[in-house]
């Protein structure tokens, strides 16, 4: 068996795991499951955003993503080495659960020697899964190395964050081969046309993983003139979102300073919507919008601000427009700002 496909196969037994995990997850007795209940205890104690359910729909989508045929088609006809004296260094965000494992999961199918530095506030989910796949492949075990600080040496670097932290690792490992990722954010573009199903849905890409995600929808593009009592009663369905204390903390003081500073508001009881031109930077339980008057118009605005833009939901006059409810679904080739992994980890051989 080729190297290749005995890694494919180990994956696609992670993805079993993690898919009977996020449907143990569904059943309130998960707690007592002596693996999963501890794991899931332990990552919410360490961070209060990732909650059970987020957590079994991102292990729910994983479990999609790690199928044989989709990795087959994903890697095509690649021939990976066995092992290398390359080492990269994995320098994870922590916004969202397992947000670095992509970048995992290619180094690990590389051959190279992987180091991972996990975000402060993802100390336990990533490292289990980690710890999962050196479990599954003992022979690259000694290669699969969780690190808590930027020490030892390392050949390439694999780094997610904002743009202050990306300035800092543009000064601290410009000089190696390095793959640097920014902010993003993303957006949706309404007619006014919308079914309540397709407003639903829209509801999943703004507040799954309460919005907190690159992928999240940020900012909304509506026709002048547009009614939002359409677009309430369609996310109506994401109401409970305001039960989650650190969510309600954050629409709270953001309601409080807005109106502080007479800014006008749409408000639904937990969503704010805001009159502002910016794509991204909303804060939490925010809604930049903005209006147009034709597609032409957004069209135009959108690629001037190309290099902030993730994801873009709407009609499929826009190019690349995703359908509603799909930006926290990415494929195993949606790459984070359009940069191909695969490629830079090939790139070190």
């Amino acid at each position: 068996m080729s190297i290749t496909r005995n890694r494919i196969e180990i994956l696609s037994q992670l993805g079993q795991e993690m898919s009977l995990m996020a449907t143990k997850l569904t059943d309130p007795s998960y707690s007592a499951d002596p693996i999963l209940g501890p794991l899931i205890a332990q990552t919410t104690a360490k961070n209060g955003w990732f909650t059970p359910d987020q957590i079994a729909y991102c292990l729910r989508h994983w479990g999609e993503l790690l199928q044989p045929h989709h990795l087959a088609e994903w890697v095509g006809d690649i021939d990976f080495a066995e092992i290398t004296q390359t080492t990269v260094l994995i320098i994870a965000a922590g916004n969202i659960p397992l947000v670095g494992f992509h970048d995992i999961l290619v180094t690990y199918l590389s051959g190279h020697q992987c180091v991972i530095k996990p975000a402060t506030n993802d100390q336990v989910l990533t490292p289990y899964f980690v710890q999962r796949i050196a479990e599954l492949d003992p022979k690259s075990a000694s290669r699969l190395i969780i690190t808590r600080e930027l020490v030892g040496s390392f050949d390439a670097v694999i780094a997610t964050g904002s743009d202050n932290s990306a300035r800092y690792f543009d000064h601290y490992f410009g000089k190696k081969p390095n793959l640097i990722r920014r902010n993003r954010f993303s957006c949706a573009v309404l007619t006014g046309s919308e079914t309540q199903e397709q407003l639903a849905l829209l509801g999943d890409d703004i507040f799954r993983y309460f919005g907190l995600g690159c992928r999240s929808v940020a900012a909304l593009w509506v026709p002048e003139g547009y009614d939002f009592s359409s677009f309430f009663a369609g996310i109506y369905s994401w109401s409970e979102v305001i039960n989650h204390h650190k969510y309600a903390n954050n629409y709270d003081y953001n309601k409080a300073v807005y109106m502080m500073s007479n800014i006008p508001l749409w408000d639904n009881g937990f969503l704010l919507l805001k009159s502002d031109s910016r794509v991204g930077g909303s804060p939490i339980g925010t809604l930049n919008y903005q209006t147009y008057s034709s597609i032409d118009e957004v069209n135009q605005s959108l690629l001037l601000q190309k290099d902030q833009i993730q994801c873009v939901v709407g009609p499929s006059v826009l190019p690349n427009a995703l359908d509603f409810g799909q930006t926290q679904r990415p494929l195993l080739h949606d790459y984070a700002d359009g940069i191909d992994p695969i490629k830079f980890v090939l790139s070190l051989y």
